[in-house]
């Protein structure tokens, strides 16, 4: 039988690699834009916090606030967009907040700092990190239930890596846009105009997004109408939530700290030049990008809580030594790389089976709703706060060990929330 252009197109590109291209492209995008905003964020603090008489870190601690403050808004756009996602499908909702992140994180790139409209400045980047945050509160859940419910059986720990593997691949995006723009140009062009060049690259980024996600097909699971199965109790709904939560607080708040908040920390604190803390951030990232998928695979082998459970224990154990080592002055610059990989390389244990973690703890009816809102929660408190937190407790305590401390208590706590409870249904 000859096969048509449309069905050859469809046997080269089965749906479950389309629905991955789809689903990741949309995180890569929103993880990129807010690895540059969290890498630029002494550029940023300069230019939108720190009127005339203004001190360095104050501006810092508020460009930080600005940056939790969208986290913030992430369970209110899991909650809405996790509930269309529910009721008219996974589709329109990932084209929706893919549009949506792609227009503010342009914006931004063209925003007047507070130098050409003063103290309108930091409202008008607010307004947007807010946008942002309502759409990448609805992208986790779309992309995470899109992923997981097109993956074969016993490849879902893998197909949901793919969603954290992105993620690693947007900082490492992130990284190399203001680590390129802090290179070649000046300093004083890079705080100029320089920092507006990594915003603006969203532009093309998110029309391919759009693109593919337009030519996306609906998931099997919603089209086949398993949404329709009974509804969950509230009460039920909410302990799942709380108990996601808990599961997952420890990949936020050390994923932030070792990946994120790394660079303004070593610049702030260990008093680094720009270029070399962004160098670090960039190996940090590499080691996690490298656990993510083997992550994933190992979990549908040998199930998503010890790989998990080892990921949070390493965090526990290593942190406070690997932070030594990077304040240690002696310490050759081959020694940094290595401890900052290996920080990133233990969160990658983490991230990698935790998206199939999730999806696995909600039915079809709900997933979009409740895998989004436990995620979203987990990074509005733990993530969208590790930097203010970290920054404003160094500041106020001086203790340099802050950041060590932080990922390590998160951690703790999400080694007893998946030592303990049902882990969902796998396969």
């Amino acid at each position: 039988m000859k096969l048509t252009f449309e069905d050859r197109r469809t046997v080269a590109r089965p749906p479950a690699v389309r629905a991955l291209a789809a689903g990741s492209v949309g995180n890569f995008i929103e993880w990129y834009e807010f690895g540059v905003y969290g890498y630029l964020a002494p550029v940023i603090a300069q230019r939108f916090f720190t009127p005339e008489g203004g001190g360095a870190v104050e501006a810092l601690v508020k460009t930080y606030a600005s940056f939790a403050l969208a986290f913030f808004f992430r369970p209110v756009g899991a909650a809405l967009f996790g509930r269309l996602g529910d009721r008219i499908g996974r589709r329109p909702v990932l084209i929706l907040v893919v549009a949506l992140m792609t227009g503010a994180t342009t914006l931004i790139g063209v925003l007047p700092t507070y130098a050409a409209v003063g103290v309108l400045a930091p409202w008008l980047l607010t307004f947007l990190r807010v946008l942002q945050g309502l759409s990448a509160g609805g992208e986790f859940g779309g992309a995470v239930s899109v992923m997981t419910e097109f993956a074969p059986p016993g490849r879902r720990g893998l197909y949901g890596a793919w969603q954290s593997f992105t993620v690693a691949l947007g900082l490492l995006g992130g990284a190399g846009a203001a680590t390129g723009a802090a290179t070649v140009l000046t300093g004083d062009q890079l705080a100029d105009w320089g920092w507006r060049l990594p915003f603006l690259l969203a532009l093309p980024m998110g029309l391919g997004a759009l693109w593919l996600r337009l030519r996306l097909e609906e998931t099997p699971s919603f089209r086949d109408g398993e949404r329709a199965v009974g509804r969950l109790p509230g009460r039920r709904l909410a302990g799942a939530v709380a108990l996601g939560v808990g599961r997952v607080m420890g990949w936020s708040a050390a994923g932030y700290t070792f990946l994120v908040v790394l660079p303004s920390y070593l610049q702030t604190t260990l008093h680094t030049d720009v270029r070399r803390a962004l160098l670090a951030t960039v190996v940090a990232n590499l080691g996690f990008a490298a656990t993510i998928l083997p992550a994933g695979l190992l979990s549908d082998r040998v199930g998503r809580r010890p790989v998990m459970l080892t990921g949070a224990v390493l965090v526990v154990v290593l942190a406070v030594p690997l932070l030594d080592v990077l304040q240690d002055p002696g310490t050759s610059a081959a020694g940094q790389g290595a401890a900052v990989f290996a920080a990133g390389a233990v969160v990658g244990l983490m991230a990698g089976p935790g998206p199939a973690l999730l999806a696995e703890m909600f039915p079809t009816h709900v997933r979009c709703t409740g895998l989004g809102l436990a995620y979203a929660l987990s990074n509005a408190v733990f993530s969208g706060c590790a930097g203010l937190v970290i920054t404003e407790a160094v500041r106020r305590t001086g203790n340099a060990d802050v950041p060590a401390y932080y990922a390590a208590a998160a951690c703790a706590v999400s080694a007893v929330a998946l030592a303990k409870g049902p882990m969902g249904k796998a396969g």
